[in-house]
């Protein structure tokens, strides 16, 4: 799934390790979701590096070479601030977000506005809108239901239990939602953000804000999946606003891995035809 060669550790800021790659006038900082780690943008780190500079790292408490951690809402998006502000001091960033990334981004942004130019969010729109959760039929919303639940009860099972049957709860569930990652990668800690959501672990997310990205937006969905995670109403808002882009993709959820040659020419044709 992932290239053979990897960059170096640039620096290390919350015991998170940073890798910066490219240069240029604009700074990509890129947020993945679960159950992946910074290495879901290899292709389109290299893809873009030429023209980019691409700031990458594995989110607090997915990196499983490092202590389990499972932090906080607040410290999630603190550390996001603070690596920013070490990459980018003088100029805002632009966000490239995917699930898991997108909720973390989206709160970041909401809470530091100034500290982002443009965002890229992959397949998760309008999550937390009354009318997203309107646009889901039953069948949808009972299928979303069992397997976030089911993922933030293998978290409490690996956490209390076992290793071996979080693993086991967490790799059964990847395999059903069709999920390409390695079950190497496939790790009960990666759930925690779910045990946030429907368990309150560490606070919970209750206290997100509204989905509302008021900066320049490219929004990518995959458009073959059971469900989605946006509204149509959203969608059509979204793609409404001048600056903006909508882009469906014949994929499932994880875009970049599989069109990622289209992925690129997106995100490449969109970044620089912007018009400020």
């Amino acid at each position: 799934m992932h290239a053979s060669t990897h960059p170096k550790v640039q620096f290390q800021l919350d015991g998170i390790d940073v890798y910066v790659e490219g240069s240029g006038g604009t700074t990509l900082v890129f947020l993945h979701g679960w159950p992946d780690n910074e290495r879901l943008w290899d292709a389109t780190v290299a893809g873009l590096k030429d023209q980019f500079r691409c700031v990458r790292f594995t989110l607090p408490g997915f990196d499983l070479g490092k202590p389990e951690r499972t932090l906080s809402l607040d410290e999630i998006t603190a550390s996001v601030k603070n690596i920013v502000q070490v990459v980018s001091p003088d100029q805002p960033v632009t966000l490239v977000m995917h699930d898991w990334g997108c909720t973390f981004g989206y709160e970041f942004l909401g809470r530091h506005p100034s500290l982002v130019d443009r965002v890229v969010a992959v397949d998760i729109g309008n999550h937390n809108h009354g009318s997203y959760l309107r646009s889901l039929t039953a069948q949808q919303k009972l299928g979303i239901f069992l397997y976030q639940f089911w993922l933030a009860l293998a978290w409490g099972a690996g956490r209390y239990i076992s290793t071996s049957l979080g693993n086991w709860m967490t790799r059964l569930c990847a395999r059903a939602v069709k999920c390409p990652a390695a079950d190497a990668d496939l790790h009960w800690r990666k759930n925690f953000p779910y045990a946030m959501l429907w368990l309150g672990l560490r606070g919970g997310l209750k206290g997100c804000l509204r989905v509302d990205p008021k900066c320049a937006f490219l929004y990518i969905y995959g458009a073959r999946k059971p469900f989605m995670f946006h509204s149509p109403q959203w969608l059509t808002e979204m793609a409404a606003v001048p600056g903006n882009k909508v882009q469906a993709f014949a994929t499932g959820h994880w875009v970049m891995l599989q069109q990622p040659v289209e992925f690129v020419a997106c995100l490449r044709d969109w970044l620089t035809g912007f018009n400020r």
